[in-house]
């Protein structure tokens, strides 16, 4: 498990490096987008996943690997924005979002290592294409979620499925630096 903290470290650093450069170059121009609409950001960054999982061609010259780090930056804004609700700045200082960042992730990262005890890693064994099906599982629950204005009546919350979002994509992630595909 020891190897596992260690890889999910190094792929949180990635995408925390990207978080702050477009910090600097964006500022916190992402705390005016609403639940509803970073969910559905989430869902085309998934939904362009599957696209290029199941095709050869690419217009776009940015691959699956770029796509995962999105779903894990926007899952981590998705739930500072939940947890600011009530505060209306919209610009944060770039040292603020980061803290804020590091917090969400801290506490992500706990929740995998707790569930990945408990399923002795069985994530290994899984293929990349299957972490993009469940995000996009994942989505389509917190857009019922959404729907219903937060109201469940067993399911986890919105918190809970961005968390595991996260958690897939770093999974994905790790694998892909693996040469798993």
């Amino acid at each position: 498990m020891t190897n596992t903290s260690l890889q999910y470290d190094s792929q949180i650093a990635l995408c925390r490096d990207v978080f702050g450069k477009k910090t600097k170059d964006y500022g916190t121009s992402w705390r005016i987008l609403r639940p509803k609409s970073l969910t559905d950001q989430l869902f085309i960054k998934a939904q362009r996943i599957k696209t290029l999982e199941e095709t050869d061609v690419r217009k776009v010259d940015e691959g699956i690997e770029s796509e995962f780090i999105g779903l894990v930056n926007y899952a981590v804004m998705g739930l500072i924005q939940m947890k600011m609700a009530d505060d209306p700045r919209m610009e944060l200082t770039e040292q603020e979002a980061l803290d804020l960042y590091d917090a969400e992730v801290a506490e992500i990262k706990a929740l995998m290592m707790a569930k990945n005890h408990d399923y002795g890693e069985a994530w290994r064994d899984m293929r990349v294409s299957s972490f993009t099906d469940l995000i996009l599982m994942k989505l389509l629950r917190i857009k019922q979620i959404e729907d219903n204005k937060g109201k469940t009546i067993i399911s986890e919350g919105i918190d809970a499925g961005y968390m595991d979002i996260v958690n897939y994509s770093i999974f994905a992630l790790i694998q892909m630096s693996e040469g798993k595909v």
